[in-house]
């Protein structure tokens, strides 16, 4: 497995194209019936109400939402109330290959990119334990992949997250700012009305 470091950074690894194109084409289809269940909601911000650029959902035991209450995860559908659909075997899978001295894998927050949407810096910190890495999965058109250190003023580092390449934030990149500057609309063929499919992998409480 082709594996690729950021000096400067420890904790952070990239692996492009750890899923070929069978298994995205599987798990766009495994993904496709869980928003059948748990369809795309339109996140706010807190305070602001202002909308996300990205619709989102989830699936495992937790989930995260945003609104004008602030962040969280919960363990229902914010619209639906409903649970969030069981973790996905090649999700959980992949947590134990990239994770395996850490607790089962217990959040997948899915985000959908159409091609004008994008993510700002940011740190991923509403976990109740910061010891398992965030793991993410891209699938669909190709992203332009921020990422720096743990000071939002830090300098930064531009990569293309293509379809099928994971990116793993352990260890000192587990804090690190990290977002999401441009879609490349029409640089894959994986979804059919193109776009982007995110699928950031967490464990959130201790255990």
């Amino acid at each position: 497995m082709q594996e690729i470091t950021l000096p400067g950074l420890s904790g952070f690894r990239y692996l492009p194209g750890y899923f070929d194109r069978a298994r995205q084409e599987d798990l766009v289809e495994t993904i496709r019936k869980i928003l059948t269940e748990a369809p795309l909601f339109q996140p706010v911000m807190p305070r602001t109400g202002k909308p996300f650029s990205v619709r989102m959902s989830n699936c495992g035991p937790l989930g995260w939402v945003s609104d004008i209450n602030g962040y969280r995860y919960q363990a229902t559908h914010p619209v639906t109330s409903r649970p969030w659909p069981p973790m996905p075997q090649m999700l959980t899978e992949l947590w134990q290959t990239v994770a395996p001295d850490c607790p089962p894998v217990e959040a997948c927050l899915i985000n959908f990119y159409a091609p004008e949407a994008k993510m700002g810096l940011h740190q991923d910190r509403d976990e109740d334990t910061f010891d398992a890495p965030v793991v993410s999965v891209s699938l669909g058109d190709t992203a332009t992949f921020r990422i720096g250190g743990t000071s939002r003023k830090g300098p930064t580092t531009s990569m293309r997250l293509a379809s099928g390449d994971v990116v793993v934030l352990g260890g000192e990149a587990r804090l690190a700012y990290h977002g999401i500057d441009r879609i490349l609309k029409g640089s894959s063929t994986l979804l059919k009305n193109g776009g982007r499919i995110n699928l950031t992998l967490r464990r959130v409480t201790k255990g």
